[in-house]
């Protein structure tokens, strides 16, 4: 930025202000309430003053609740609605790969990956295959475990292909055939750190870094007050995610970097080191922290994640997760998580307040981020799953796959059994040990304890009849109690 140095006014002009001035003020006061309209129109558009502009890519984020700041402030709320408007951009995410899969947090920053995409912009998600091994000490109160290299190197892959499953399914299902996408790129830092030795990256990227702001940090300060205190490894975090700004600056031309709250002060650091080795101006978005109903956030460190792995957390759940939002935050959420216009959000609200009964919001909310996070199976096998269990359908019980049921019912055991003619329901919950031996499982049975495929049985001795008992994909359901399931795989002689 160029600033060019005015000399000082001569007496002249200062009384020619001073008049200029008195006039203004007089104008105001006669017209204060056509001003004061014009001012409250200009503060409606958060990033410009232009309604070209106001009417982009960053005034919709901003509408939906997807970007909560902006850095530099001064710059990001003029010369980025410009930048994205005179041509593709580059933008970029950081995942640091310290579990084997992302949660519902990561899903709100790739949702924004995929905004920027859908507006013809190139996003890079880039998983820290390096920086996870040091550990983010952003929002920690102590440090990380220490991950290998290989559990490392395992986590990058999961969440590289479950990045890549949500992209294709918001190409397929979401997004706008008539506008052109952008490029998505998934890159692994540690292919740009692997051939660097401490010296080396000291002596080139570390002199650009000061003591004075790095110790400023947010991060930093929080944890140098704590007992525990900080480590040099959790310390240098910030140099490394800056740098990784500036690589992505240098060969893919990347401007802005997305993430978290509180991830403000690591892109501060970006911002500085980008300036300062290069003289290019970079810009970075922070994104607003999921958290739960009582505050908290959701993540790993505070293990209440929802995961976006099936192996972690099924359709099954994640639907039910939606589904079960407080009446307060439907209305947020259908604006963060989905692709849906305003417009349609609003009319749907409209129709949950003429009645809430039907939660009309909550399960378009939950149906349109299932579909999102695990395509059209896994939104039919989440619907499928719910009218098994809270609608007790036999006809979904009996379309349901192995799988399914297993997710459905983690906690319940698994049993194979071999059918062998004149098996009666007694025989088979004392097969899978549902109830103990001897007159008082039978009992149990007797008073109608046991249900099979949702149905209560009290006859002992009732054999077991193809398609009432035993289902078509030869699965039975049993329950003993409230919530004592077992999952019988019925195999043929």
């Amino acid at each position: 930025m160029v600033t060019t140095m005015t000399p000082p006014p001569s007496s002249g002009l200062v009384v020619n202000m001073a008049a200029f001035i008195a006039r203004v003020c007089r104008y105001v006061l006669r017209h204060r309430s056509c001003v004061l309209q014009t001012t409250r129109s200009a503060l409606k558009c958060k990033f410009h003053r232009s309604a070209s502009v106001c009417n982009g890519l960053l005034h919709g984020l901003n509408k939906r609740g997807i970007v909560k700041e902006s850095f530099p402030d001064d710059a990001a709320h003029d010369r980025l609605p410009r930048l994205l408007q005179s041509a593709a951009q580059t933008v970029y995410c950081g995942f640091d790969p310290t579990a084997d899969s992302l949660h519902v947090g990561n899903l709100l920053a790739l949702i924004g990956l995929l905004h920027f995409r859908s507006a013809g912009h190139h996003a890079v998600a880039v998983l820290g295959g390096a920086t996870a091994q040091i550990g983010d000490p952003s929002g920690k109160t102590s440090e990380r475990e220490r991950l290998s290299a290989d559990v490392v190197e395992a986590n990058t892959r999961r969440i590289r292909d479950s990045i890549h499953r949500i992209v294709a399914n918001h190409e397929l299902h979401f997004h706008d055939a008539s506008k052109t996408l952008g490029t998505v790129t998934v890159l692994n830092n540690l292919s740009w750190y692997k051939d660097w030795n401490v010296v080396g990256f000291l002596s080139e990227a570390g002199r650009h870094f000061r003591m004075g702001t790095m110790l400023s940090r947010h991060s930093v300060q929080s944890r140098l007050r704590s007992s525990e205190g900080m480590s040099l490894t959790e310390f240098t975090y910030q140099a490394f995610q800056a740098y990784d700004f500036y690589h992505l600056n240098q060969v893919y031309g990347c401007k802005i970097q997305l993430g978290g709250t509180d991830q403000l002060g690591n892109i501060m650091s970006g911002h500085d080191f980008i300036h300062k080795a290069s003289g290019e101006e970079v810009y970075g978005l922070t994104l607003p922290l999921v958290t739960s109903s009582t505050g908290d956030k959701l993540g790993k460190t505070a293990g209440n994640a929802v995961w976006l792995s099936r192996d972690r957390t099924s359709p099954f759940e994640l639907y039910q997760f939606f589904l079960r939002q407080a009446d307060a935050s439907v209305e947020r959420h259908l604006r963060l998580f989905t692709f849906l216009p305003l417009a349609e959000v609003e009319s749907l609200m409209e129709q949950q307040r003429a009645d809430p009964g039907k939660r009309l919001a909550h399960k378009r909310l939950a149906a349109e981020v299932t579909k999102l996070v695990h395509g059209k199976d896994g939104l039919e096998s989440a619907k499928r799953c719910t009218n098994t269990l809270y609608h007790s359908s036999t006809r979904a019980l009996e379309e349901m796959s192995d799988l399914e049921l297993q997710e459905l019912f983690r906690e319940a055991p698994f049993h194979e059994l071999l059918l062998e003619p004149g098996t009666t329901v007694v025989d088979a919950c004392r097969r899978v040990s549902a109830i103990p031996e001897g007159p008082k499982g039978y009992r149990m049975v007797s008073e109608g304890a046991v249900w099979l495929n949702h149905q209560r049985t009290d006859n002992p001795e009732q054999v077991l009849i193809p398609k009432i008992h035993i289902l078509a994909n030869g699965l039975t359901l049993l329950r003993v109690g409230k919530r004592n399931y077992h999952i019988i795989k019925w195999l043929s002689l």
